[in-house]
Formats: structure tokens, C-alpha cells, sequence
């Protein structure tokens, strides 16, 4: 396939060099969870940068292990030059500059700097994480220039979660041993050590403990979090770069023997060689650029879960593997909401139809209570189970894997277990969720608890509790019945589908008559609610038409729609609250409690889209010029925030400030499955 090349020169037209490079990110993973990440000029500004987070086994989870390097590159006239623009005098003869950045490409989805210096001296880096280690990758290359010239590197670390505040104690005393040229940072703490190995000529290392002074962590600050902390090195490497030759500085918390089986050189083409398979069994169009670029996006999310080793070991036993999603970098981890409404397009429409039945069967074995679960934190190999709607996201994600593969044997193996769902949900399961008999909708609630997607708690206040019958609730209920109705007749018979047939013809009747917003020409987003039945006017209504069962009359989709493109809908997503309502919030801007205030009133979500564009399909089949004009702000915001990715969330007003996590899976996962089903 042709080279995938995203290329921003500097200083860019649209902004300032320095602000343009220290506002966009860049982030390459590891398929375990781990990964590096940090701004194009190198300036650490949120607590998440670094160059290796390690994806570690529980209680760990995934850590801080080598923070930064401060690079200086010596030039002919003696002046030592740093590389980034961030200057830390380390060592003498270093001067202050702006950093010499003059492009930064993404090469295949890795990152890749071009720095000029004086002399004639044209230098690239590029960051390699080894798939399935824990193994990062700094290669520098002399890309012009006819003398060899000096390359010191200094590593800088904060052993520490990675979601931990900048300012906790760095464990220790560090400790440093060295065999050969082999070098072991370690802490007297539970963590491994940081293994670090530098390949060049003449490659040695100064033994020079040091501690950088407060650095200022500037999207903490802004977030309201702590922002200043300390980084320690214990020195640093020296090493000759030669003309048109490469060296590479290695970082692990693998064992040696892992590290040593492939050299660096190897470790970049066997990832170039994974990424290219990648896109060539993807089902997207030929020749797509933005397609194949939101295929690799696609790739960092799906991983092997590094710390629950209960799990391994079980689906080993049964000749299967495990995989799960990373719902959004960096400080999320895998969520079964997240993980069903993205299992299409991460899996299948890239191709990855085995992971996605890996996915399913892995969720399936923790349900309990007839519920999935709805996130497994950070370092822990329990599930919390606080959502109403991720199980029934479960049929939709079974359903378009089935449609995918006609995996019979899955789905067979499956049923028993959905059956069980619908029983617990029928007679009422935990939180307050279970079927009103009077009407046979859906119920969900329970003081202190955010149950559906719309889930922002700030300590004690839940924002968007919608305790009640909420409408994209009631429409996943419906189409869960009817999915598993039409499985239970294949499998069982025609008196069990029945039964099942039976309810879901009440949650009709009673949703058409109850959810309908006369007034407004929409649907109401919650009935039988604490405060009655509200009016507001949300994105949720879309579920009852874009689903494989819409549980709406078809003659009602029409002004859902309409209503839907004219007072939600923006070039990246859909507005979770429409403008005018009381509680509508233009910004996600301010400390944890203003953001969450605004989370789910009015903020925009990129995710929407996907449900928007299928119910818009839905209401005008064939218009596939119209819906991938929809689609058109997504492209354009590849080239901010964090290049060749999609983030969570945008501002509800122009221009649609990126926001939120900097990478998120349905983001991702939405925005490729409509770019694909939109293709003409």
C-alpha cells in the first residue's frame, strides 16, 4: 500500500510554531493497555506523558516508567543544541533555542520529528512501542549532514500510576546497576525495574543523579488538578551519531531475554509489517486514506488485558484468548458500555472478527445478576456493575457480529445466558432496574447512581440521574427482546420466542403512547421521572429509530430527525442537550466540577453521529451523499488535538473546541463504520 503520511510543518500557518506544537498530541500503544504519549514539541504538559506507561499486572495496573528525555545534539561550531522546546541546562555548553522542530509526520500512526540545526544538520526521531511488550524505542537518525556530531540523552522518571497527581512522592531511594551495557533503574518498591539499553557507536553513560527542579504540568493546571512535580535521572547517555546511520535508546520493564529478541531495526519493521496487515484485511474502501488512517486509530483500543491473569489462564484453558477495549486514552479503561457500541467498527468493520467473538465470550462469563459489567478499574480484576444500559448494548453488539460472521456456535453458546438477562430484567435485578408490569418498559435508578451513558458524578451529585423509564433505554429494551426472540425461535422453538414476542409488543404499544413529546414533535428523554416526564430535548431518542428493531412508529421518525439535524447536530457529533434548555452548558471548559456540569448539557459527543447518520439512512435510504456530509468536520480534526485520532468530546458552540479524553474508542469506532457505510 501507499506510504500513510499525516505532515504538519512548523511554525504552521494556522498558529504560532510553539502553540500549535505544544497544543497537538501524539500517542502510540502497545496492545496490553500501555502506551507513550506526549505533544508534538516535547513540552510534558498533562500528567499522562511520557514515553512509557507500562500496561503491569494487578494491583499495579498501568504505571509511569520513563517520563522524558532531554536531548542534546552537538553541531560543528562546539554549541551543544537541544532538541524540543523545553531547555534543561543539563550539561555544559547548552544553550537556549526553540527547539529546532521544523516537521512532524505521522508515518503509519507513529510519530516521527524532523529537526534542522545549524551546521546543516538534519536530525529524525521516532517512538516505537514493541506490540505486546512493554518496550519503547527512541531512534534517532542523521538525515543530513556530512560530520558525525554527538548525541547525549538524559532520562528523567517519576515512578508513579499514570493517573496518579505529579506531586506524589517518588518511591525510593532509585537505585541503578549496570552489567555491560545493560542498565537497571529500580525503586525498592513492588514495580519492576525500568530497563534501559542505548544501541549505537561508542555508546556509554555518565553516572550524573539529578533532580529537575518543579516543572508545571499545564492541562493539570488547567483542569483544576495538581500540577507541579519533580522528575529524577540518573544520569545520562552519550553516543556518536554518524552520517546516514541510526542509533536507538531501548526502555523495558521486560525481562532482557524479551528486550534482546529483537533489535530495534526489527522492532520497527515487524510494526510496520503489523499495521500494514492491518489495514489490508480492513473492509473499507481501497485507496481511503481517511479510512485507513481511522483503521489504525482503531488498533490502539483493542488489547490484551496485561493484569488479569485469572482470565488468561480460563481462556486458555478453553483454547480461546483474550481481548477487551480501552474505552479512551489515556485515563480510561476497558467499560462494557463503551466496548459494545464500539465493537463494530473497532472489529468488524477492520476485519478483526475473531477479537470481537474474543470480546464477546470474555464479557459474557462476568455477568451477574443479569447485568454486564460496566467498567473494570485501574489495577483491579473485578467488574462494577453501576449501568442500565451496557447489557442491552450486548445484544446490539452480538447482533452485528452475527450478521458479520454467522458464528452459530457463539451465538448458540450465548442465548442461555441472554435468556437469563431478560429473566433478571423482567423480575428487577440491582440499582433499581426492572420492568414496570403495568406497562412493561424499563425502569432504571437508585439514589447515588448514574446508570445510563449520561453518567457524570461529582462526589455526592449525580448531574443527569434520569431515574425512570429513559427513551434510549426502553428502545435497547425492544430491540433486545426482539433480537433474542428471533434467536430463542432458531434455537428453541416458536413457544419460547413467543413469550419473548409477547413483551416486546407491550413495550411497543406503551412506548409509542407514552414517549411521544407532542408539543415539541419529539420524544420525551425520560417518563414516569422524579420530576414527571421531561421534555428535554437529547440525542438518546435516536436509539428508537437507528437500531436493528425500531421501537418508534416509522411515521414519527421523520420529525425526530429533522429535529435532530436542526438544533443538535455539528460538524464533529451531536449535542447532548439541545440549545435553549435551562441547564444547556456552551462550554467543557474549568475544574472537575464545571466539566461535569456540562458533560452531558450540551457538550458534544463524536460518538452521536454513528446513531444519527443510521436513523437518517433509516428516513432517507440511498442519501449516502447527504450522510457523509455529515461527516465532514471529522477529517479536518485529524489534524488537531491528537493528530490521526478522535477525542471524546467537543465544545456545544463553534469553533468546536476538542475536549475530554484525546483518543476515545466509539469516537473512533463510530465515525469509520458511517465513513465506510457511506462510501458511494
Amino acid at each position: 500500500m501507499n506510504k500513510l503520511i499525516r505532515s504538519l510543518r512548523f511554525p504552521c500557518e494556522d498558529t504560532a510554531g510553539a502553540g500549535s506544537s505544544l497544543a497537538r498530541e501524539w500517542l502510540v500503544t502497545n496492545g496490553l493497555g500501555g502506551y507513550a504519549s506526549g505533544t508534538v514539541c516535547g513540552v510534558p504538559t498533562r500528567r499522562y506523558h511520557g514515553l512509557l506507561i507500562a500496561a503491569l499486572p494487578s494491583p499495579l495496573g498501568r504505571t509511569m516508567m520513563l517520563n522524558r528525555l532531554a536531548e542534546q545534539v552537538g553541531t560543528p561550531s562546539g554549541r551543544s543544541h537541544a532538541l524540543g522546546l523545553e531547555n534543561v541546562p543539563d550539561h555544559p555548553g547548552c544553550t537556549p533555542d526553540t527547539g529546532h522542530l521544523v516537521e512532524f509526520r505521522l508515518e503509519e500512526g507513529l510519530p516521527v520529528w524532523l529537526y534542522e540545526l545549524p551546521g546543516g544538520i538534519g536530525l529524525e526521531k521516532r517512538v516505537i512501542l514493541t506490540h505486546l511488550q512493554n518496550t519503547t524505542s527512541v531512534t534517532y537518525r542523521l538525515v543530513s549532514g556530512t560530520d558525525p556530531v554527538p548525541l547525549i540523552l538524559r532520562p528523567s522518571v517519576h515512578f508513579r500510576s499514570h493517573d496518579a497527581s505529579v506531586n506524589v512522592p517518588h518511591p525510593g531511594p532509585y537505585r541503578l546497576t549496570a552489567s555491560e551495557d545493560r542498565y537497571d533503574l529500580s525503586s525498592g518498591s513492588t514495580l519492576p525495574p525500568l530497563r534501559m539499553s542505548l544501541h549505537g557507536p561508542d555508546a556509554s553513560f555518565v553516572l550524573d543523579a539529578a533532580r529537575s527542579s518543579e516543572f508545571t504540568y499545564r492541562v493539570e493546571e488547567n483542569r483544576g488538578y495538581a500540577s507541579t512535580g519533580g522528575l529524577w535521572s540518573p544520569g545520562y547517555f552519550r553516543v556518536t551519531l554518524e552520517p546516514g546511520a541510526g542509533v536507538a535508546l531501548v526502555a523495558s520493564t521486560e525481562p532482557w531475554e524479551n528486550i534482546g529478541a529483537l533489535t530495534p531495526e526489527e522492532a520497527e519493521r515487524a510494526e510496520l509489517l503489523r499495521r500494514s496487515r492491518l489495514v489490508s484485511m480492513a473492509r473499507i474502501p481501497r485507496g481511503d486514506a481517511i479510512a485507513d488512517e481511522l483503521t489504525l486509530a482503531a488498533d490502539q483500543f483493542l488489547i490484551k488485558p496485561a493484569g488479569r491473569i485469572e482470565d488468561w489462564s480460563r481462556a486458555q484453558a478453553a483454547g480461546e484468548e483474550v481481548r477487551t477495549v480501552i474505552a479512551g486514552y489515556h485515563w480510561f479503561t476497558d467499560w462494557g458500555r463503551d466496548t459494545m457500541i464500539s465493537l463494530e467498527g473497532l472489529t468488524l468493520t477492520t476485519g478483526r472478527h475473531v477479537e470481537a467473538g474474543y470480546i464477546l465470550r470474555t464479557f459474557a462469563y462476568y455477568i451477574r445478576d443479569g447485568l454486564i459489567p460496566n467498567m473494570f478499574p485501574e489495577g483491579e480484576t473485578q467488574g462494577l456493575y453501576h449501568t442500565s444500559d451496557a447489557t442491552l448494548w450486548f445484544f446490539h453488539a452480538i447482533d452485528r457480529y452475527f450478521a458479520a460472521t454467522g458464528d452459530l456456535v457463539t451465538l448458540e453458546m450465548l442465548v442461555p445466558k441472554l435468556q437469563d438477562i431478560v429473566a433478571h430484567h423482567l423480575r428487577g435485578t440491582r440499582f433499581g432496574i426492572g420492568v414496570d408490569p403495568r406497562d412493561g418498559l424499563l425502569r432504571q435508578g437508585e439514589p447515588g447512581y448514574q446508570l445510563t451513558w449520561m453518567d457524570a458524578k461529582v462526589d455526592d451529585w449525580v448531574v443527569t440521574p434520569r431515574r425512570g423509564k429513559a427513551v434510549e433505554i426502553n428502545a435497547l429494551w425492544y430491540n433486545a427482546l426482539r433480537l433474542l426472540e428471533s434467536w430463542v425461535r432458531t434455537f428453541q422453538g416458536e413457544a419460547e420466542a413467543g413469550i419473548l414476542a409477547e413483551h416486546a409488543e407491550q413495550v411497543s404499544h406503551s412506548f409509542n403512547r407514552r414517549f411521544w413529546y407532542d408539543a415539541g414533535g419529539y420524544l420525551y428523554d425520560i417518563v414516569d421521572g422524579e420530576l414527571g416526564d421531561d421534555p428535554a430535548c437529547r440525542p438518546n431518542q435516536l436509539l428508537a429509530i437507528s437500531l436493528r428493531h425500531p421501537v418508534l412508529d416509522p411515521r414519527r421518525w421523520e420529525p425526530v430527525v429533522s429535529v435532530a439535524r436542526e438544533r443538535l447536530l455539528t460538524p464533529v457529533g451531536l449535542r447532548s442537550l439541545a440549545p435553549g434548555h435551562p441547564d444547556y452548558k456552551p462550554r467543557y471548559d474549568g475544574d472537575l466540577r464545571a466539566r461535569d456540569a456540562a458533560y452531558h448539557q450540551g457538550t458534544v459527543w463524536a460518538w452521536l453521529i454513528g446513531p444519527f447518520i443510521d436513523a437518517w439512512l433509516k428516513v432517507h435510504p440511498g442519501d449516502l451523499a447527504t450522510a457523509r456530509h455529515f461527516l465532514e468536520g471529522f477529517p479536518r480534526h485529524l489534524d488537531e488535538d491528537c493528530l490521526g485520532t478522535i477525542s471524546e468530546i467537543f465544545d456545544a458552540e463553534p469553533p468546536f473546541t476538542p475536549r475530554g479524553c484525546v483518543a476515545q474508542a466509539w469516537s473512533v469506532a463510530e465515525v469509520l463504520r458511517c465513513w465506510v457505510k457511506t462510501a458511494g
